[in-house]
């Protein structure tokens, strides 16, 4: 049975360029998230958990676009490929059915355990890079997401019932954001 050729992209932030993950390679149907691999929870990968059947292939650039982290990779490939699901990651150039020889599960362990190490390393650094900022004085953060115009803006939409999810896609951010600028009104009590 001949499927679909399912993609999926993920960028861990807005602003970041999704086009190059795919780019050349035929697809059906792409799915992009644009938030963190640090867990499953992400609409893209629900929608494509859900829309994915037998005799499909998912192609993913690499395997930490699909997830950081070891479980994660494993319990996402396992549950694909039990569907029927075939799934290739182009930059390590490999190949799961779900019919894997010990070798190929082998190679999924590793190349996940690097992806998951590589993610350590990196916020380890960033800690570091932090740490030595806020000793010299340096570190001022990350900057706001939004103007204090479109913080004001926010809070008078919020207090008229304007919901969380439709601020967060009006003014770009997550709706984690939204309630931290809701928050910060209540605690400065604003």
């Amino acid at each position: 049975m001949k499927g679909q050729r399912i993609g999926y992209v993920r960028v861990s932030t807005t602003d970041q360029n999704t086009d190059r993950q795919l780019e050349g390679l035929p697809v059906d149907r792409v799915f992009t998230d644009k938030a963190s691999g640090k867990d499953v929870r992400r609409p893209a990968l629900e929608d494509l958990m859900g829309y994915a059947r037998e005799g499909d292939t998912l192609v993913v650039h690499s395997m930490d676009r699909l997830a950081r982290n070891l479980d994660d990779l494993r319990q996402i490939v396992q549950t694909l490929t039990r569907k029927g699901v075939t799934i290739e990651f182009v930059k390590e150039h490999l190949r799961f059915t779900g019919e894997d020889s010990p070798m190929a599960n082998l190679m999924l362990s590793v190349m996940g355990a690097f992806a998951e190490f590589e993610r350590a390393l990196i916020r380890e650094r960033q800690r570091e890079g932090i740490a030595l900022a806020r000793q010299r004085g340096t570190y001022r953060g990350r900057k706001p997401s939004l103007s204090v115009d479109q913080i004001r803006e926010l809070r008078r939409l919020a207090a008229q019932g304007v919901g969380k999810a439709e601020l967060a896609r009006q003014f770009k951010i997550s709706r984690q954001t939204v309630y931290e600028y809701l928050k910060q009104e209540k605690d400065n009590g604003s």
